[in-house]
């Protein structure tokens, strides 16, 4: 792994009230009087672990990371099964980060994003562009039904055997239909049992769909059970909604980006989000610099990992 920047703590921690019984974690590392810069993790469900603060300098950055609604530390957890994701939307977390904008006093910032992270940055750019200096994303997503569709369905043309039996972890009378619904249905069921194998099955393909790249590991986070829960729920939430967003609509807004200076850094053989999903959007946005790097894919190894960091150092003020 290439070195990131060393471990660092927060200087300052919080919960915000988001309302709707919502609390939102946040946490603030680095230099307090350095850049803003915000992460916004993956998953969704994933939480913004102390492995994001290592990707900016903490003598130059202020470094805002921030767990999205029903992740652990925010609360109502999502692992929960009687925590409603009612008001757990792509609309309300980019009024999350406002909130939390405004609460730090910060005028604009450098956002990061990862994965569903990319997604959701997108998003906020394009409603806020003057609320964000750059953009960093890696594992560039868009979460329309199409990309949808292609994790849940077309990829068993990659991985049949790993395929068949997350397909058939569903009824069978639902498995040629949305199997994202089909999941969603299973995780809201009364019983504990089918909840645990719908979370167990869909995080198992998970780790599938991401293996592409050399060295993979599985990942340690789906042996907890609690975990597991979570990220299968929000994850099939936002997915079977296709991320609350008009089908196509980051890419066709992708012009409200123009001035806002950003580098998507995507493996080329991410299996899990293919590479034309960057491709198109970089077309799109004339300030963007689109890094494709050959032999990795989905989420941070060496090399994509180095171009993060990269992409992070150029943006930093001098110290």
């Amino acid at each position: 792994m290439t070195e990131l920047y060393p471990p660092v703590e927060p200087y300052d921690h919080g919960m915000l009230d988001v309302g709707d019984g919502n609390r939102v974690y946040w946490e603030t590392c680095g230099n307090p009087a350095g850049k803003p810069a915000l992460v916004l993790h993956g998953g969704p469900g994933s939480g913004a672990g102390p492995f994001w603060r290592r990707l900016f300098d903490p003598a130059a950055y202020r470094i805002v990371l921030l767990d999205q609604r029903g992740c652990g530390r925010s609360t109502p957890d999502a692992a929960d099964p009687q925590t409603s994701l009612a008001a757990n939307t792509t609309g309300h977390l980019l009024a999350d980060i406002e909130q939390l904008r405004r609460h730090l006093g910060i005028d604009a910032w450098l956002v990061l994003g990862g994965s569903w992270g990319v997604t959701l940055a997108l998003a906020y750019a394009e409603q806020h562009p003057g609320r964000v200096s750059e953009l960093v994303l890696f594992s560039v997503t868009n979460t329309t039904r199409r990309e949808v569709e292609w994790v849940t369905r077309e990829m068993g043309r990659i991985f049949p055997e790993e395929w068949a039996r997350f397909r058939d972890a569903v009824p069978t009378k639902q498995r040629d239909g949305s199997l994202v619904q089909a999941y969603a249905r299973m995780l809201a069921s009364p019983d504990p049992a089918v909840r645990e194998r719908a979370a167990r099955e869909w995080c198992r393909w998970e780790d599938v769909h991401v293996s592409t790249h050399p060295g993979h590991r599985p990942d340690p986070r789906y042996q907890d059970p609690r975990f597991r829960m979570r990220f299968a729920r929000l994850v099939t939430h936002y997915w079977r909604h296709a991320a609350f967003l008009e089908d196509g609509a980051l890419l066709r807004d992708a012009g409200k980006l123009a001035g806002i200076p950003g580098v998507m850094v995507h493996g080329r053989l991410d299996i899990s989000g293919p590479p034309d999903v960057a491709w198109h959007l970089a077309q799109a946005w004339p300030d963007a610099e689109l890094v494709l790097i050959d032999a990795e894919g989905h989420g941070l190894s060496t090399d994509t990992t180095a171009a993060v960091l990269a992409a992070t150092d150029r943006f930093r003020p001098p110290t």
